[in-house]
């Protein structure tokens, strides 16, 4: 399995990042005014976000020989987050492969822990400058991840099924269509990115979305019921 995220410093004169063309990594896209919020911690400065083939990677402006870098086997979940209760700017939320242990342990006083363990980090929201623009960066996301398969995913394959107290209110979608019916235990069924070797990632994002219709025909139903008596 790829490492986690990682710190990155292999950068060009011209400002963007050394590609590893040798393996075949070309650009997909770049996101400028972008900044990173890892684990628990507080957004970084708006940086540059490169999207390639391979791997994902933040250059800060700030901090000129600073970015970080994971690879799209390393990240096991992406989603859009546009629930402001749960974070306040929509993102792009990631999960990512980490070491045993969480980042909560080098990140209880941020402010007295500057050097953070990136192993440990198993969370990373991206925030655009132009929020409009995270269906598109999901849709990369994706096509990304199936550049990527995880070369040891089993044929039967494994769903990951999150739940999340915080993912309400349509906080979780790609497009504005609610995901959840307030009424209903809050799960959600993944194929995590980096283990989509064996399926059609557009069509297991697709079956994130829960058919608003098949709600609405119950509510029809409901009503029907309660007008009949």
């Amino acid at each position: 399995m790829a490492t986690g995220l990682q710190r990155f410093s292999d950068i060009a004169a011209d400002g963007a990042p050394r590609l590893d063309a040798a393996s075949g990594e070309e650009l997909v896209r770049v996101y400028g005014a972008a900044s990173v919020a890892l684990g628990r911690r507080s957004p970084e400065p708006p940086g540059t976000l490169f999207v390639t083939t391979r791997r994902v990677i933040w250059l800060s402006e700030a901090e000129k020989d600073k970015g970080y870098a994971v690879d799209f086997l390393a990240i096991t979940l992406h989603a859009v987050s546009r629930d402001l209760e749960a974070y306040p700017s929509p993102c792009l939320y990631t999960q990512i492969e980490a070491e045993v242990g969480t980042d909560e342990e080098g990140e209880s006083n941020p402010e007295a822990n500057d050097e953070l363990e990136l192993s440990r980090v198993s969370e990373m929201r991206i925030i655009l400058g132009d929020p409009g623009q995270l269906d598109a960066l999901f849709d990369v996301f994706c096509h990304c991840a199936e550049l990527n398969p995880d070369p040891n995913a089993e044929r039967s394959g494994e769903n990951g099924w999150l739940h999340g107290d915080d993912m309400t209110d349509g906080g979780w979608v790609h497009g504005d269509e609610d995901m959840f019916d307030e009424n209903a235990p809050q799960f959600f069924n993944a194929n995590p990115i980096g283990q989509n070797g064996v399926f059609d990632l557009s069509q297991s994002v697709f079956e994130l979305q829960i058919n608003d219709q098949r709600f609405e025909d119950a509510e029809e139903e409901q009503e029907s019921h309660e007008n009949g008596h």
